[in-house]
């Protein structure tokens, strides 16, 4: 079995002390680095924008995972494809044409991905299954760092768990939003690929400590 991946949110980490908090990720096993992109319209917040992003991209090397929660995802994506990210998801409702945007991604050998918010039903995507890398399953509603974790999500992972199987999809699980070791137990037996967790990490005293719990739960 693969193990579970684990991608810290630097949403929550210590801007003034980036490097640092890159190195000591690194050191403490982190998997791939997720970077929430937000503009302040499709959610009420502001994060980082380009910039920031090749920053990241000199200070690391690994794999940068962006999720786009953004109303123009398409602009953004046209810029990320030569910023050497590894993952790039965005939410449908943001663009029309979805499949377009997916191809243009796998034919810059990126993986695509589309995010569900807690809302949002599987069924939206069925037309797009077999041509995903991965769905990022929302488990609250984007925007903000520190929420509370949404427990139905669970019933979305197990749901898209069962159709990967029945139907031989290649698409991985990710999740976001409240995750700790106190649900990655449960997350990981539902189905989770990826679980990607923020305030949980930053605010221990120990990374690796607390990469290692959701791991291993």
């Amino acid at each position: 079995m693969q193990k579970t991946q684990i991608a810290p949110s630097l949403l929550a980490a210590d801007f003034g002390n980036l490097d640092s908090e890159i190195t000591s990720l690194e050191a403490a096993g982190a998997d791939i680095l997720h970077l929430d992109i937000m503009d302040g319209h499709y959610v009420p917040n502001l994060s980082f924008g380009f910039p920031v992003i090749r920053t990241i991209r000199f200070l690391s090397k690994l794999p940068l995972d962006v999720h786009l929660m953004v109303t123009n995802p398409d602009f953004h994506i046209s810029l990320l494809l030569d910023m050497d990210v590894q993952w790039v998801s965005f939410h449908q409702e943001t663009f029309y044409h979805s499949h377009r945007l997916i191809q243009t991604l796998k034919e810059k050998g990126i993986k695509a991905g589309l995010a569900l918010n807690p809302g949002t039903p599987i069924g939206t995507l069925e037309a797009l299954l077999p041509d995903l890398d991965y769905i990022l399953v929302m488990s609250v509603n984007p925007g903000f760092s520190a929420q509370d974790f949404i427990p139905s999500a669970i019933y979305k992972i197990w749901d898209l768990y069962n159709l990967r199987k029945k139907n031989n999809y290649r698409y991985l699980i990710e999740v976001d939003g409240g995750v700790t070791a106190a649900n990655a137990k449960a997350l990981k037996e539902a189905g989770t690929d990826i679980l990607v967790s923020a305030s949980y990490i930053f605010s221990s005293h120990d990374y690796s400590q607390a990469i290692s719990a959701l791991r291993n739960a």
